[in-house]
């Protein structure tokens, strides 16, 4: 029977041989020797025993095995060697006794490459093993980059579960997973929680792979960390294979983004509309026009809050454009309860096209979108990659030039002030073009950061003027009581004396209008059949939907070199982010006088040079900060040197070190078994 078990193996071997030939690879197992410096691999952190991912171990530590077997760890020598003896041997020895011998590998950025063992592997990896037992070694990378980078997240996640199957292929999604699974900052998990996720895990991966996961560039990870997304976990944990498969299913073009090098695809400037020939007129025209129901959900009300106030009165505005084309349904403080359900709600309604206008509305309309994907959402944010609903927002940071311009040649004192509300995408573009905008007017001018979020954007004003500084850019949306109208735009205060000089201005009506005009000619529909991208409307002052709107009482020279700035944005000769830019850490972002690409800008994540502040820490923010941050946050900005975030990684591994040496000590005062080993050597 077990010559049978080598035939197979051998033919699983020959073949994976035989692929990796023709496409060009090795057909052998890769060796770490070969990569990895023998001072790096001497030096390596001693993990202890490791219940090892089988399809992670994917080489040998040395060359001394190398040709005994294909890629996939399956035999390649002929039947009548003594290696396939000694395979047949044990393959006996596992059927009949189970082969507990641990192996002994080296780990390197999460892979793993066996020392002693190599037929245990081979052995286990074809009679389908999910985990096999290692003393385990890590190796820490040396260098930088996206993929270093990935691997100490990996890292970070690791020393708080002990769980090494989880990959994933985009920075930050270990940090996502977290909050996603409600875990706070350094929470250690427990054994019911690490084994709860691991059946989890596996119930999910056999659910993905049967919908074809496997032919995918993304990994399981990012797959399940969409799912949660959508679905939630508590939801995920509940459902067994068949109920995952069939929501996979619904949501499988959200999965498929993953695999996606840049899944984001970033619309500028609206659509050309879709032009009806004569005869197309003909028939629109004598087909009856139904009302399109359009639902606008927002977080709170507009009695409560500007953002909101704005995003109304657009509605009003394209309500009385359209008249009798379209009806719109406001729906207000989804966040009260379950906005699922008011969701829900306005498509039970008859809503054909939803706008949701929160970033904190994000997920449950991710959720309704896969549910209905009759039903059109955009979500009013930034930088979001999600296939099933597109995102709007706009290029504020436009504005926020200008009025820097104006300020930074205004001021006499050479500092400026500027109260942001959240650290989102998007806001901190917003900081960065003021202080570059105020820079290129005053080359000594200085810009004072504050957060609302923090302290109340009140609060966060006076800590301004109390530093001597009056020229302040607060909140971009209008409050209602008279005592706030200085926390409005930019402003003069001083004192009791507050003068508005300019204000940014959302032009939502007009955004609106446009969007729906595509929609009703079904250019918008058009051109998401077309991509197979997660689509972002970021439209500025070329689509008309942001604007600056001037004091009475501003200079008129003041006025001209605003209005001179403002048609070069719009002609788009002028741009707010010249390279090179410079950080507050001195770094250069890009080289030669070229505007910033537009993904880097959306992805902002630092400050410019001639900004005095910092981005705050998640823990310091407001209640609506945090819920803010949690779907559209960036991250504060910190820049370690790679030395220190080197050490930080091992000193978390030694950790781990630590506690495995009593496992590992345990383990090795027992009996051993001296059957397996002795075939095996």
């Amino acid at each position: 029977m077990n010559e049978f078990y080598y035939k197979d193996a051998l033919k699983l071997g020959q073949k994976e041989a035989r692929a990796c030939a023709f496409k060009g690879h090795s057909p052998c197992l890769p060796v770490l020797e070969d990569f990895v410096p023998s001072a790096a691999i001497n030096t390596g952190i001693d993990l202890g025993l490791v219940q090892i991912p089988a399809e992670l171990i994917v080489g040998t530590k040395t060359r001394g095995r190398v040709n005994a077997f294909a890629p996939n760890f399956m035999p390649v020598l002929d039947e009548s060697t003594e290696f396939a003896d000694k395979w047949e041997r044990l393959c006996q020895a596992h059927v009949t006794e189970g082969i507990r011998d641990p192996i002994k590998a080296y780990e390197y950025m999460n892979r793993f490459y066996v020392e002693e063992g190599n037929k245990r592997v081979s052995v286990l990896k074809f009679f389908d093993a999910v985990t096999i037992v290692g003393h385990v070694i890590r190796i820490m990378p040396t260098g930088s980059g996206d993929e270093v980078d990935l691997y100490n997240e990996f890292l970070d996640f690791y020393k708080l579960t002990k769980i090494n199957f989880l990959e994933f292929t985009k920075k930050g999604s270990y940090a996502l997973l977290l909050k996603a699974l409600g875990k706070a900052v350094g929470e250690e998990w427990t054994d019911d929680e690490k084994s709860r996720f691991t059946g989890t895990y596996y119930y999910f991966k056999k659910a993905y792979i049967q919908n074809g996961g496997e032919k995918l560039q993304s990994t399981v990870g990012d797959a399940m960390l969409s799912y949660i997304m959508i679905y939630g976990y508590h939801e995920l944990k509940a459902s067994d294979t068949a109920d995952i498969k069939k929501n996979l299913s619904k949501m499988w073009q959200e999965v498929e983004l993953h695999a996606e090098e840049e899944p984001i695809e970033v619309k500028t400037d609206p659509p050309e509309e879709k032009k009806q020939g004569v005869i197309s007129k003909m028939i629109s025209a004598a087909i009856p026009k139904s009302v399109l129901k359009v639902a606008f959900i927002h977080d709170g009300t507009p009695e409560r809050s500007g953002w909101i106030h704005d995003h109304e009165k657009g509605r009003r505005y394209v309500e009385r454009i359209f008249e009798e084309k379209i009806q719109t349904m406001p729906y207000y403080d989804a966040m009260e309860n379950d906005p699922l359900k008011v969701i829900e709600e306005a498509i039970s309604d008859g809503a054909e096209l939803i706008f949701t206008t929160s970033p904190r509305l994000a997920q449950a309309s991710l959720r309704a979108a896969v549910e209905h994907p009759e039903i059109k959402i955009m979500n009013c944010s930034l930088n979001k990659s999600h296939r099933y609903i597109a995102s709007y927002y706009t290029r504020m940071y436009e504005a926020k030039f200008i009025l820097g311009a104006i300020a930074g040649s205004l001021t006499k004192s050479d500092k400026l002030g500027y109260v942001c509300d959240y650290p989102i995408y998007g806001q901190i573009a917003g900081i960065n073009a003021f202080a570059l905008g105020a820079q290129m007017a005053n080359p000594r001018a200085k810009v004072y950061l504050e957060w609302s979020a923090v302290d109340g954007a009140r609060a966060a004003a006076m800590k301004l003027v109390e530093q001597g500084i009056h020229y302040i850019s607060s909140q971009d949306t209008a409050r209602f009581r008279e005592d706030d109208r200085e926390l409005y735009g930019l402003s003069y205060i001083n004192g009791e004396r507050s003068e508005l000089i300019a204000n940014p201005v959302w032009k939502w009506g007009v955004y609106y209008e446009q969007i729906l005009r595509r929609f009703l000619n079904k250019t918008m529909q058009e051109e998401y059949e077309e991509s197979s991208k997660a689509l972002n409307y970021y439209w500025g002052m070329s689509a008309g939907v942001v604007d600056v709107v001037y004091s009475p009482k501003m200079q008129r020279a003041s006025k001209r070199f605003a209005d001179f700035l403002r048609d070069g944005i719009i002609q788009n000769v002028c741009t707010p982010f010249l390279t090179p830019l410079y950080k507050q850490s001195g770094e250069a972002i890009g080289v030669g006088q070229k505007s910033l690409a537009l993904d880097q800008i959306i992805s902002m994540d630092y400050l410019v040079e001639n900004v005095v502040g910092t981005i705050p820490q998640y823990g310091d923010l407001n209640a609506m900060g945090k819920a803010t941050v949690d779907t559209a946050g960036v991250e504060p900005a910190q820049e370690p040197a790679q030395e220190a975030a080197q050490e930080a990684a091992q000193e978390a591994a030694q950790e781990a070190a630590q506690e495995a040496e009593e496992a590992k000590e345990n383990a090795e005062g027992g009996e051993q078994a001296q059957e397996t080993e002795a075939v095996e050597e």
